[in-house]
């Protein structure tokens, strides 16, 4: 239980344990993000993962002391953020559960058995609790059809839900705790691997909430910002845009004896040489989420791969089949790779950047060895 500010704390839970999020490597976990609000009626703001609920009980009960939950604000349905609602319902039966028409729709295709009353709002609906006011922000997409975000009028917080989270399951409670880098790498690693191919939602949902005076913003993962609201914002009108920096290169390989590893290295060399900040990823050691973090701001995406029985090697299938159901736009691609003799791996990828609407360069061969 941690106090978020006079009335408000957090009652989620850290999962240190998690490893793999709708294929996006956390190799150190996330957090399930739920707060409680007491005023005259007590509201819950959204759930944790099921296998976290008695955690969570205990969370909510150190809070509570004694008193009940009148209002339970439902802001997505996902499994991490709900999974805990037919217990919680169950033991606060006089709850009144708020969300959006697709999150009634789809708690009752998740939990068809758990029983609870229902109110749909939409954008513009408010929550009076006695001296707070709640308002409502539908985010549809966001990244699910019934996403949205709840103001808290008096305490100025924005429970975003998904939009500004995080994966940090470190223990870290704040941005001060972790500094804007940091919190920035952690944003735009979640913002590239689950939020991208919203960007138009994205917008929407920063044009709507610009009207509200946000002091404190509380994502349902990672850690409460406090400190760093403008330049996150910031960043997610320019991710949301695709906005790239021209002079970022990414390299993104896999090699089986070396040479395409060459090929990568010789392109390193050349665009560094011209002035650009150029990464490689070797996807043997890092997995595809990561070369996928580091795509978000790079302008040039150049993808290597061996020929290996006539296609190309399947952790650079991985990373662009990934890559083009994020829909990263506005990128120059290129495709590089050595073969002994069929070499179908480089046109494959050519053809698979070009799909993802890149302007592609020439590709760049080599026959065994360079």
């Amino acid at each position: 239980m941690i106090k978020v500010s006079d009335n408000v704390y957090s009652v989620g839970v850290i999962d240190r344990d998690v490893r793999m999020f709708h294929g996006y490597f956390t190799p150190i976990g996330t957090t399930y993000n739920s707060f409680l609000v007491l005023d005259e009626k007590v509201t819950l703001i959204d759930f944790v993962k099921e296998k976290f609920t008695e955690e969570f009980l205990k969370n909510i009960e150190e809070v509570l002391r004694g008193r009940t939950i009148d209002y339970i604000i439902c802001n997505h349905v996902e499994p991490d953020h709900s999974g805990a609602l037919p217990t919680v319902t169950a033991k606060y039966p006089n709850a009144m559960v708020y969300g959006t028409a697709n999150c009634q729709k789809e708690l009752k295709a998740y939990y068809p058995n758990a029983q609870y009353n229902f109110t749909v709002v939409k954008s513009g609906d408010t929550l009076n609790t006695g001296k707070y006011h709640f308002s409502f922000i539908p985010m549809p997409m966001v990244h699910w059809p019934d996403s949205m975000s709840t103001y808290l009028q008096e305490a100025k917080i924005l429970f975003s839900n998904d939009a500004f989270g995080q994966h940090t399951g470190t223990g870290e409670l704040s941005d001060t705790d972790k500094g804007l880098e940091r919190l920035l790498d952690r944003a735009g690693d979640y913002y590239a691997n689950i939020v991208l191919p919203f960007g138009m939602q994205v917008t929407k949902l920063i044009e709507a909430v610009s009207a509200f005076d946000i002091q404190i913003i509380c994502p349902s993962h990672g850690v409460i910002i406090t400190k760093y609201i403008s330049e996150i914002v910031q960043k997610y009108i320019s991710w949301s845009k695709n906005e790239t920096d021209e002079k970022r290169v990414l390299i993104v390989y896999d090699t089986m004896w070396g040479t395409t590893e060459k090929l990568a290295e010789k392109l390193q060399k050349e665009y560094t040489d011209k002035g650009f900040q150029v990464e490689a990823v070797n996807l043997t050691k890092q997995h595809y989420s990561y070369a996928m973090s580091r795509a978000l701001e790079a302008k040039y995406i150049f993808v290597g791969s061996p020929t290996l029985n006539n296609t190309m090697l399947p952790s650079v299938m991985a990373f662009l089949t990934y890559m083009k159901g994020l829909k990263p736009k506005g990128r120059i691609g290129k495709a590089f790779g050595s073969y002994g003799w069929s070499g179908e791996s480089i046109n494959q990828i050519n053809d698979l950047l070009a799909s993802c609407g890149f302007e592609m360069q020439e590709p760049l061969k080599a026959v065994w060895n360079i």
